[in-house]
């Protein structure tokens, strides 16, 4: 097409558009160009007010420019001219606005406008651009300033796109013919309003003969009856969408579409066998699983789950079968204990059902199914069985040993039936009180039985087959011990009485009770009375309330705690049980001082003791403590007086002839180092490894000699020479006793005024002395008098 028919074109479209009354006088102002404007009434507004044109010396339409133009040199827009132009070159034409410059250039003498580069429509439609008349030299606008819009006429040159790609749908299976699956969409960035270049139709190019699409809105449907998922669940559907209303030269797209088939319950359950078989031991536990089976369904999903139940069974409530959701599988379970010997098999009827069931496939048949399970039981070598699951037994506590208190009996449940022996589980008899006869089963005991110490015995009895010693089972044994009267009644309490001086005849000083660890059956019943031998001469009497409580009495008006301050009642409490058993308990009573009320004041000391209730062990003990403390006391005492005493050594020059050392057996190791005379000689020396001597000492240790010190010129010099020697030997020797006795030697010099106290160089003997003079110091010193006193013939006797 050349350019003369485009330009006639693009002036016919102006002519219409022109016609249109919808323009009015704008576009006639705006859009009519080329043409003088003259001045005149047009028409009227909607007020009726007349409208007038002003006038004009030049105007011109709206331009339209084809896109996508290819051709090598500029298109050409239009052409502007102005009245005032009178072709001597004096105006000149300016162009402002949208791509002015750039996109579209004008000439400025002729006033034609050209596009400079290839224009796309569907990136930008249409321009706004300005243009003005001026004057070349004097620059002065002849006319004022002018808009015109230049318009891209657009053509066929985008393809419909679809919205998504790829598309996923799903439908269920087995709809019928039209059921909507899903609508696609696809657009096209052309002009819809002009021609066919953005009117686009749907086809299908694969997916026949199962979907068809409508060709004006994209809705995929199903084509085809009776789809079966599981014959086949996918299918790739390719859908066409073409512009230019789908004839030849349009431009197309496509897309795919994913389509599943979803399922739904047309497949009933069918087990694949008729028969199931399971071997099981009779020895199994309950809530063991006995066998599982399973049904197929072609359907998946909550449209293959199903239910398993027994309908039919020669065992009923023997076994139970329920449903593993996650597997769809029928667990059988042991609900009770199977028996070898008494049913070797049994038979159920097994029927599965969907849970889920879709009435509209009725038709295809029951959604159900049934199978036939036989359970065979297997022999397994059992234990003995007792004949009751626990035995209780009863014996009086006064019975024999050996006497058989009961037997228990079990036996093989096994065909073999092997013979049981009987022992006791000592783990639960530990005192050996029972035993039982291996053979049979009989029960005696071994020891005799006391109801008030255990009244129940606990054992427990284990049967073992002879041939399978491993086979074994225990059964509890429970033992009562029946009371027989064997204890006699004794007062309920330690009762602590007492009875005023002022006392009265008859006057209740005291109720007494009893108790008794019998238990007869028909409750306890206590008869109290006073002792035989105390009956004539006693003080008080003894007054039986049957009710198992009795009252002391007072039988005289007055008591004296000086001529007697405790009087011991004795008083006899038998039971009414056969054998009838009594016993004499002594009540103490205790003289007081009481007011005019009765009110105790005073006590004698022994009363307070009898009260007190002090033990004689604990009376001993007090008065031992008593006597160390007084011992304390005079120990400290003498300590004090030897601290006082002078000195015997006055003198510090010569101590030779004058050390004399008295002592009593010493504390410890104070005393040994006080009187050890070397150290007081020589301060100077030094004790090393001095041995504890209050000890006894664990090990021998080889003697220590010290060295001997090297003479001086101090004259006792012999003296710490020899009382060192003398301690060195004691100190090294660890077994010399006593251990707590103190050895101390000194040098016992010649020509003292009070000469040697000691008895070794003594040459007197007993015999010379006189002791007769112990016998006048009086009756302390007559053991002295009568072991020292008599002759030479009395001691040798």
């Amino acid at each position: 097409m050349d350019r003369r028919k485009v330009c006639l074109l693009m002036v016919l479209w102006v002519l219409a558009h022109l016609s249109s009354p919808s323009l009015g006088l704008r576009a006639l102002r705006r859009t009519t160009g080329g043409r003088k404007g003259s001045a005149g009434l047009t028409g009227e507004d909607a007020n009726g007010v007349p409208l007038r044109r002003s006038k004009r010396g030049w105007m011109w339409n709206q331009f339209f420019l084809l896109e996508e133009y290819t051709g090598t040199d500029m298109q050409y827009v239009g052409k502007l001219h102005s009245d005032g132009d009178r072709g001597d070159g004096s105006v000149r034409y300016v162009l402002t606005g949208e791509g002015a410059g750039t996109l579209f250039k004008i000439d400025e003498k002729s006033g034609d406008i050209h596009a400079t580069k290839r224009l796309d429509r569907e990136e930008k439609a249409y321009y706004i651009l300005h243009a003005k008349a001026v004057n070349r030299f004097t620059n002065e606008a002849l006319e004022g300033e002018s808009e015109f819009i230049i318009k891209i006429h657009d053509i066929n040159d985008n393809e419909p796109r679809f919205t998504k790609d790829p598309y996923y749908a799903r439908v269920p299976e087995m709809s019928d013919i039209g059921t909507s699956v899903i609508q696609v969409t696809a657009t096209d960035a052309d002009d819809a309003t002009y021609g066919n270049s953005a009117r686009v139709v749907y086809s299908i190019l694969e997916g026949q003969p199962y979907f068809s699409v409508d060709p004006e809105t994209g809705l995929i449907k199903t084509a085809l009856p009776g789809m079966d998922r599981e014959v086949k669940e996918n299918y790739q559907v390719v859908i066409q969408a073409k512009d230019m209303a789908g004839q030849m030269g349009g431009l197309s797209g496509t897309t795919t579409v994913s389509i599943t088939l979803s399922d739904v319950n047309d497949n009933p359950p069918r087990f694949t066998k008729t028969l199931y078989e399971f071997r099981v031991p009779e020895s199994m536990e309950l809530g063991a699983t006995v066998g599982v089976i399973r049904a197929m369904d072609a359907d998946i999903g909550e449209n293959a789950e199903m239910d398993y139940r027994i309908i039919r069974s020669d065992g009923p409530g023997m076994f139970d079968i329920s449903t593993n959701r996650s597997t769809q599988e029928g667990v059988i379970v042991l609900r009770k204990p199977l028996d070898y010997e008494r049913k070797r098999q049994y038979s159920l009827s097994i029927q599965v059902e969907n849970v889920h069931i879709n009435p509209r496939f009725f038709s295809v048949g029951p959604f159900r199914d049934e199978a036939t399970i036989k359970i065979i039981v297997e022999d397994v070598d059992e234990p003995p069985v007792f004949e009751r699951a626990s035995y209780v037994m009863e014996v009086k506590e006064d019975a024999a040993r050996n006497t058989i208190i009961g037997s228990v009996s079990a036996s093989d449940p096994d065909d073999k039936n092997s013979l049981v022996r009987y022992t006791i589980d000592r783990r639960t008899d530990m005192d050996r009180v029972f035993n039982i006869h291996a053979g049979n089963g009989s029960v005696f005991i071994l020891r005799d039985l006391d109801r008030e110490e255990n009244p129940w015995h606990n054992i427990s009895v284990i049967a073992t087959e002879f041939n399978n010693p491993r086979q074994i089972s225990r059964v509890p044994v429970y033992v009562r011990v029946l009371d027989v009267n064997d204890n006699a009644p004794t007062f309920a309490t330690n009762y602590e009485t007492f009875v005023c001086e002022n006392a009265k005849a008859n006057q209740r000083i005291q109720t007494i009770s009893a108790t008794d660890p019998d238990e007869p059956l028909a409750g306890h019943r206590f008869f109290f009375s006073l002792a035989q031998e105390a009956a004539g001469k006693a003080n008080f009497s003894v007054r039986d309330n049957k009710d198992n409580t009795a009252w002391i009495l007072t039988r005289r008006n007055s008591y004296n705690s000086l001529q007697k301050s405790i009087y011991h009642v004795p008083v006899v409490i038998s039971d009414g049980d056969f054998p009838m058993q009594s016993s004499t308990n002594t009540l103490t009573i205790r003289v007081c001082t009481c007011d005019r009320e009765g009110n105790m004041k005073l006590c004698n000391a022994e009363a307070f003791t009898a009260r007190a209730g002090l033990s004689t062990g604990a009376l001993v003990a007090i008065l031992l403590c008593v006597i160390i403390l007084l011992m304390i006391v005079v120990l400290f005492a003498a300590l004090r007086r030897q601290r006082k005493k002078e000195p015997l050594i006055i003198s510090k020059e010569d101590v030779r002839d004058n050390v004399v050392s008295y002592n009593d057996e010493g504390g410890g190791e104070e005393d040994t180092q006080a009187f050890d005379i070397g150290t007081l000689r020589n301060p100077e020396a030094i004790e090393e490894s001095k041995q504890r001597r209050d000890i006894v000492p664990e090990t021998f240790y080889p003697p220590v000699r010290r060295p001997v010190l090297p003479p001086t010129r101090d004259n006792n010099g012999d003296v710490r020479d020899f009382i060192n020697q003398r301690l060195q030997d004691n100190d090294s020797d660890p077994t010399a006793p006593p251990y707590d006795s103190l050895a101390t030697y000194a040098y016992e010099g010649n020509g003292s005024v009070a000469e040697s106290l000691s008895s070794l160089e003594s040459v007197t003997t007993e015999g010379d002395q006189d002791y007769n003079y112990l016998s006048e110091w009086g009756p302390r010193f007559k053991k002295l008098a009568d072991m020292y006193g008599g002759d030479d013939s009395d001691r040798d006797s």
